[in-house]
């Protein structure tokens, strides 16, 4: 998958919006949360994201998949490539993350973002 499909994916959640962080990080929100953010000048793309506690300890077992600096201890994993993963094993973990951080929202914020 692309940074582009990548894009296209997030974007297509209920209330996400894009901003860049750090100068470089291309970040996706919900509620103004981050789920994802990729670093789409790097080469290769790299992007970090919120997983499950059960996904957290098997992503972080496979090949170019780390726990995410200074993000580790709220379930965040980083892969050095993004390309590591497949479009569907993508899709699946950005709606984990997506969803994952959605919960976490007030219900007043879940309200705003449902009636978008």
């Amino acid at each position: 998958m692309t940074i582009e499909e990548i894009r296209a994916c997030c974007l297509s959640f209920p209330g996400v919006t894009e901003d860049i962080k750090w100068s470089d990080h291309l970040c996706f929100n919900v509620g103004g949360k981050m789920f994802v953010v990729t670093s789409p000048d790097n080469f290769p793309v790299t992007a970090s994201f919120k997983t499950s506690d059960d996904l957290f300890g098997q992503l972080s077992q496979r090949e170019g998949i780390i726990p995410a600096p200074y993000m580790a201890r709220y379930k965040w994993v980083h892969i050095d490539d993004i390309s590591r993963l497949t479009a569907a094993e993508w899709l699946e973990f950005l709606q984990i993350a997506y969803k994952l951080v959605y919960e976490k929202l007030p219900a007043k914020v879940k309200k705003q973002i449902v009636s978008l």
